[in-house]
């Protein structure tokens, strides 16, 4: 596409500009857009350039920006300014996240601001607020069905009281992040209704069909998301008339990204939460975002030229805002949504890594590192201006999402493997103290995901139950190891509410008849602010987790090499039990750290010669980065005890 066909409509398209928007006084954002709008231009006329109202829509598209750019407050604009002169500001080791749902931890809005001291006594300075978008009681999917995308659910506040908790954050210098759902929206949204009525301009806001011949087309490929509580991917709208297109759940209809309309909705409200104060906009389900008969309707490219389209526009409006591309998908797909033919992220700056979560996981419940290495391998590296989010749990399940390939090429069969996994994190396995949860189990495949708090699967309710103190202790140490492997790996690592103080299952859902199906609701508990305060209590199991990830955070801070630039190596070894990897300041070559992580209930060894490229020895004492000590070495062997990790420096 010439430049020159785009700097003609641009000119047009700035002649043609609203009035309004002509006499304001925004240079910065002409700056911008003509900047970007070569490849705004590019990417819009693949997608909607055989319409014939193509021009018309790219006038909307332009005016919708400039009206967020002018709503914009100059704090906001001086913010961008300061992330754009220093604009790898986000990989740096010093950010740790946590998220939340509002209600779960403090009740409301207002509730959460008078927390703040809590996550700043930990040394928490991301905060990634579940779902505040107004959605129906009872049919939510946990705050992902929005029945109004500019409200914030009255049940936990409005507007004002997250302007008032912005305001702390920012003199805290807590990052916000903010949910915006860009497949779906609620069955009770106002465009579904308006459909309902037969408005035609509504109706092809999603995928409505008179009959089942096209649907039944995509039913060939398209699998199923929860199987067991929505089986298909279409639902009949009696009122309607239609067949529409429900991916996740009967009521959450997806959304039509082929009508530029929908982008430029969607575009819009991803820039209003922007204006609102988050710092980081995470896109929820970003790998459905594209249908295709024949297809999987998952991971398209248009998917993906889709991202890379919001990415700049926002970079013309709100160049500060960073977005989280929420895509759990298969581990060649995921870097792709850094922009996969970019060098800097094109699409999104952060994505989470499912991949090692669900290897992190594997290694718990064999007690070896095997799969963990090969997987990881087999992951592409990150782009230069993107980075990992690094989690243990979430609000959701954790999906076994591990390459078939990979699994046989450390010796199992994937079929028998995934089986032993869910039985492991279930309790069904003999020799498993976890008390996980089935979730999505598919009767057609025998597939199925597992639920549960972290300190649950890792066995502290079932040592708790016992009463025995070695399996606390163990189960402790367990959560000690997952943490400092998500602390250091590279990447932002993000808590999840209550872990950090040992939070088990909430069975308490059952008894609820809108959540008694959904099993992942035993870990999207109401924290227990009695138990949070035994973190002040010598000895407790809340004292000896929050402090000890108090002191990993503070620690992880003050090591340089933990920023996130593509400097670790990963090392193999010959001892399964044991995951080692390095990390390097690019700075200082020299000044490196060796982390090394023992899955075994028994002591291994680490000779230090066989990672001596990684360490360099100096005849200095090599000391425990966390710890402060020395560990125990007889001549170039390294004793690493039972579920312990060492972060090692000279």
């Amino acid at each position: 596409m010439y430049e020159q066909v785009s700097h003609s409509l641009l000119n047009d398209i700035l002649e043609r500009l609203n009035p309004e928007i002509k006499q304001q006084q925004i240079r910065r954002f002409y700056t911008r857009l003509g900047a970007n709008f070569y490849s705004i231009y590019s990417l819009f006329y693949f997608l909607y350039g055989g319409r014939d109202d193509f021009e018309a829509q790219a006038q909307r598209l332009v005016e919708t920006m400039a009206r967020q750019y002018i709503s914009r407050s100059d704090t906001l604009k001086q913010i961008d300014l300061e992330r754009e002169k220093d604009h790898n500001w986000f990989l740096s080791q010093q950010w740790v996240g946590m998220a939340l749902y509002t209600d779960g931890f403090a009740d409301n809005l207002k509730g959460l601001e008078s927390r703040l001291h809590y996550f700043q006594e930990l040394g928490v300075n991301m905060l990634h607020i579940m779902p505040i978008l107004q959605c129906p009681e009872g049919k939510s999917d946990g705050g992902y069905a929005v029945s109004n995308f500019r409200q914030v659910d009255d049940r936990i506040g409005d507007i004002a009281d997250l302007q008032s908790l912005v305001g702390e954050l920012q003199k805290r210098n807590i990052l916000l992040t903010l949910d915006v759902v860009v497949n779906h929206t609620s069955n009770e949204h106002e465009w579904a209704q308006r459909a309902r009525q037969g408005d035609k301009q509504c109706q092809d806001y999603f995928y409505t069909f008179p009959n089942r011949e096209i649907p039944d087309m995509f039913e060939q490929n398209m699998p199923e998301i929860f199987p067991e509580t929505s089986p298909g991917n279409f639902t009949w709208d009696e009122e309607m008339g239609k067949w529409v297109m429900t991916v996740f759940n009967d009521f959450q209809w997806d959304l039509n990204y082929s009508n530029p309309a929908v982008f430029i909705e969607m575009l819009d409200i991803i820039l209003f939460w922007s204006n609102q104060g988050a710092d980081i906009i995470r896109l929820d389900a970003v790998a459905f975002l594209w249908k295709k008969i024949g297809s999987t309707c998952q991971n398209e490219r248009e998917a993906h030229l889709i991202l890379q389209l919001l990415k700049d526009c926002c970079q013309v409006t709100a160049p500060g805002v960073l977005f989280i591309a929420e895509a759990i998908v298969a581990p060649v797909e995921i870097t792709k949504y850094f922009g996969e033919d970019a060098i800097n992220a094109k699409e999104c700056e952060i994505a989470y890594n499912a991949t090692y979560m669900a290897l992190l996981w594997d290694a718990v419940a064999t007690k070896n590192a095997r799969l963990l290495y090969r997987g990881l391998k087999s992951i592409p590296n990150k782009l230069e201006r993107a980075t990992w989010l690094n989690y243990l749990r979430c609000h959701d399940d954790i999906g076994l999402g591990i390459d078939d390939a990979d699994i046989r090429a450390v010796g199992y069969e994937p079929t028998e493997h995934r089986k032993f996994l869910i039985d492991y994190y279930t309790g069904v396995y003999a020799d498993s103290i976890a008390r996980g949860l089935p979730f999505g189990h598919n009767q057609k495949t025998g597939d199925a995901r597992i639920s549960g708090s972290l300190a649950s699967l890792v066995g502290l309710q079932a040592a708790i139950e016992s009463g025995k103190v070695e399996d606390i202790d163990n189960s402790v140490d367990h959560i000690l190891l997952l943490h400092s492997l998500i602390m250091s790996f590279g990447g932002i690592p993000l808590l999840y509410y209550g872990d950090e103080i040992g939070t088990l299952n909430d069975c308490s859902y059952l008894d609820d008849e809108h959540k008694a199906h959904d099993s992942r609701w035993a870990h999207r508990p109401n924290f227990d602010w009695d138990r949070a305060e035994l973190r002040h209590q010598s000895g407790s199991v809340e004292q000896r987790i929050f402090n000890a990830l108090k002191k990993m955070i503070a620690v992880r801070k003050e090591i340089p090499a933990f920023a996130d630039f593509n400097n670790r190596e990963l090392i193999q070894l010959d001892n399964p039990h044991l995951f080692v990897f390095s990390r390097f300041n690019l700075q200082r070559p020299s000044s490196g750290v060796l982390v090394v992580a023992n899955f075994d209930a028994h002591p291994q060894y680490l000779d230090l010669t066989a990672v001596s490229h990684a360490l360099p020895m100096h005849n200095a004492p090599i000391r425990d980065l966390y710890s402060g000590e020395m560990p125990a070495l007889f001549k170039d062997q390294l004793v690493i005890p039972p579920y312990r990790f060492y972060w090692l420096s000279e």
